[in-house]
């Protein structure tokens, strides 16, 4: 496995890789969701490119941006074991170089949901997903359901740009139901035990949506009702929107995104299913 830091060492470890060439966008301190799209793109491309950047124009708080948990050595050894032929670990710099002036936004699916709670996070996300799309030039890229409004999101300027394709992979979670995500490492013991009620609660709108209900309001209130059985956690949100559009639903009557945010003490984590 080559490991690069610079755009002229990504591009000499890029010339003559096999085809179609696969790319999973990562900000590092990797897990066994990772690992899962790593091993995916392997399966299903002649060749795997891993980048890993933590990165600034995402992140709305500072000390968020601080907190963000990095490990390079143990993230190269995922990466390898999983069938990486090449990872980049870019600086800021080599991904924005001074003057960097450009901006890529998706409009209307960036407002609801993560967009509201997080101004400026989304144009963060597609600008340096689209920077990294056109420096690597992937055939395919890799994203992960469990973050499911930027996953449409990204589609959304994949497809409107012409850009490449976006390979949708499965949630990734822990015994208990909890998503894996790279900040789950900063939950407290307390609230690490607390939080699979966030996909218990999914499950149970779920669970009423397959019974037959089909008022959004009333699925909304399910979800809600479970997540008030645990003290532990502070909801931000609890939405049930179109699954395309993102639009709030009065009615399901076609595919659905169930989505949340919850925070557990200063941890913030969002998850989701899909109805239909």
């Amino acid at each position: 496995m080559d490991v690069v830091r610079s755009r002229a060492e990504l591009r000499r470890a890029l010339d003559g890789r096999r085809r179609p060439l696969g790319l999973v966008p990562t900000m590092g301190w990797l897990h066994a969701g990772h690992r899962s799209l790593i091993a995916q793109a392997h399966d299903e491309c002649g060749a795997v490119a891993v980048s890993i950047f933590v990165n600034p124009r995402q992140f709305d708080d500072p000390a968020d941006l601080a907190r963000y948990p990095r490990g390079e050595a143990t993230d190269l050894r995922l990466c390898a074991d999983a069938g990486a032929d090449l990872v980049w670990l870019p600086s800021v710099d080599d991904v924005y170089p001074a003057g960097f002036d450009t901006s890529v936004t998706v409009e209307r699916l960036t407002l609801p949901l993560e967009g509201a709670a997080r101004p400026g996070h989304f144009a963060g996300v597609t600008t340096v997903v689209a920077v990294l799309f056109g420096i690597v030039r992937p055939d395919r890229a890799y994203f992960g359901e469990k973050d499911g409004q930027q996953l449409r999101v990204i589609e959304r300027m994949a497809r409107d740009l012409g850009m490449t394709e976006v390979v949708r992979c499965p949630t990734v979670r822990e015994p208990d139901g909890l998503a894996l995500s790279s900040r789950n490492v900063h939950l407290a013991a307390d609230d690490r035990a607390a939080a699979p009620v966030l996909h218990r609660a999914l499950l149970a709108g779920r669970a009423a949506w397959k019974a037959g209900e089909r008022d959004a309001s009333a699925i909304r209130d399910r979800v809600a009702a479970v997540l008030a059985t645990e003290r532990r956690v502070a909801v931000e949100y609890v939405s049930c929107a179109d699954d395309v559009t993102l639009v709030e639903l009065e009615r399901i009557e076609g595919p659905a995104m169930l989505s949340l945010a919850a925070r557990f003490g200063p941890t913030r984590l969002i998850d989701n299913v899909r109805l239909g």
